[in-house]
């Protein structure tokens, strides 16, 4: 095992990924901007070090900082956690080719799942349904024309190594298609420095069900079933829960193996997972994320196993000793996300000082944070504050447990999302299991939301 891992990142993933490594006796070495020198990643760690100066935004970024911060403290690995350079290839071969341990998959396998057409390449020839469309980048009109043609409107033009609505241009007639062409290239090039683009058929009302994957060095392959995150503002995940409440149990069943499959086919290690949009009683192949996932603590809540541990053994050439048929969910699980933002103005991000901050407690209920009372939610990064997981016994338990958890939360000094979770938990709709992943930008009334009061 690792004697000292440094942690790539900031805020809660960091916590949790230094919380693991102190349980599996290995010392944590925290990086940080400016910005963050206080911060509650950087008082738990056991060494701390500075990688960033006035652009804070970009310290997180720096390969050479990053590298030489793990050189300077005696680092065995590099966990990079969610986000900043989690997926980044490049920085993955960097960190081996200097001598150092990555914690997640190899860096060509990043490569070839990073990018949507080779991912969509690889699940095909593994048997694992896409969506129809390309799987060869476009580059002339002519070409979305033809397909268009072919599966009929509406249709989509996405960057080949998009994410998050990023890259994504909707096209429903001919005229369009030049100029949505052109944005999603410009798009793909700004955000991911890749200007590929991919065209396939638009589904106009899909749930979004993602399966998590671990694998070990050893060819051992695991799942540890799905999460439904259907529940999205333009794109980006809001209230994600687990089982998905639209699938029958053979659904599961053919879903997760096929996850399973073509992780195992495309010689995957350590923790990923494979995302599908699901409509009409069929599901489809989105995208890989090649790292840990915001919502993973519903897996680890419902399976009882620590996936961010297991991401540091997997990496120290642990074998898993936990089988396929044990893994066995329990109950139901939701994540709320709580942002310092107000939902009634449009989700609007309000950064500042938490004055008060009491997150609530009890059984079934679960916080991960990267804040304490005192602390400031910055404007150079993410407005999370923390989420709030919560397991009871079914879905409507949950429910009940989660309002009784939201009410308990005691935030002041920033607006955040708790009174837009606490509404949509009322909503009949989503009771009734009847959102897709258009529900808050088309159907749901933000004007129902409280507004923040200073």
């Amino acid at each position: 095992m690792f004697e000292r891992v440094l942690v790539a990142n900031r805020g809660e993933i960091a916590i949790r990924v230094i919380n693991a490594c102190h349980e599996l006796g290995i010392e944590a070495v925290a990086v940080y901007s400016d910005a963050d020198e206080t911060a509650k990643h950087v008082r738990h760690a056991d060494h701390a070090v500075h990688v960033g100066g006035s652009m804070a935004s970009k310290s997180y970024l720096d390969m050479d900082a990053l590298i030489e911060a793990a050189h300077e403290t005696d680092a065995d690995a590099v966990h990079p956690g969610y986000g900043f350079l989690a997926e980044n290839a490049a920085f993955a071969r960097r960190v081996v080719d200097e001598g150092l341990t990555w914690v997640g998959p190899a860096a060509d396998v990043m490569e070839q799942l990073g990018e949507k057409t080779k991912s969509r390449k690889v699940m095909q020839a593994a048997g694992v349904p896409i969506v129809p469309g390309t799987t060869d980048p476009v580059t002339e009109a002519s070409e979305v024309e033809a397909f268009a043609e072919e599966h009929g409107y509406p249709i989509a033009i996405k960057a080949d190594g998009g994410g998050g609505g990023r890259g994504l241009k909707v096209v429903t007639e001919e005229d369009s298609i030049p100029d949505a062409l052109q944005a999603a290239k410009r798009e793909g090039e700004a955000y991911f420095d890749n200007p590929d683009v991919y065209v396939e058929k638009f589904l106009e009302n899909p749930r979004h069900i993602e399966v998590q994957v671990i694998a070990d060095s050893h060819g051992n392959v695991r799942h540890l079933y799905e999460r439904d995150c259907s529940l999205q503002r333009r794109q980006q995940k809001v209230l994600e829960e687990t089982p998905s409440p639209s699938l029958t149990p053979e659904l599961r069943e053919e879903l997760c193996e096929s996850a399973r499959h073509g992780m195992a086919e495309a010689d995957y290690t350590n923790a990923g997972t494979v995302e599908f949009l699901y409509e009409d009683g069929q599901f489809y192949f989105l995208e890989v994320n090649t790292r840990i996932q915001v919502e993973h603590p519903l897996s680890e809540i419902t399976t009882g196993i620590d996936l961010v541990a297991w991401q540091l053994r997997v990496a120290a050439g642990e074998e898993f000793d936990f089988s396929q048929e044990s893994v066995e969910p329990r109950g139901a699980a939701m994540e709320f996300r709580i942002n310092a933002e107000d939902a009634a103005n449009d989700f609007a991000p309000r950064p500042g000082e938490l004055a008060r901050y009491r997150p609530p407690r009890g059984i079934g209920v679960r916080v991960d944070d990267g804040v304490d009372e005192g602390d400031k939610i910055s404007p150079f990064y993410d407005s999370l504050v923390g989420k709030f997981i919560v397991h009871a016994e079914d879905r409507e338990s949950v429910v009940r447990r989660a309002k009784r958890a939201l009410r308990e939360a005691d935030i002041e000094g920033v607006p955040t999302t708790i009174p837009f979770h606490q509404t949509m938990l009322d909503d009949e709709r989503f009771q009734a299991n009847e959102h897709t992943t258009k529900f808050i930008d088309e159907e749901f009334d933000l004007s129902t939301v409280p507004e923040w009061e200073a």
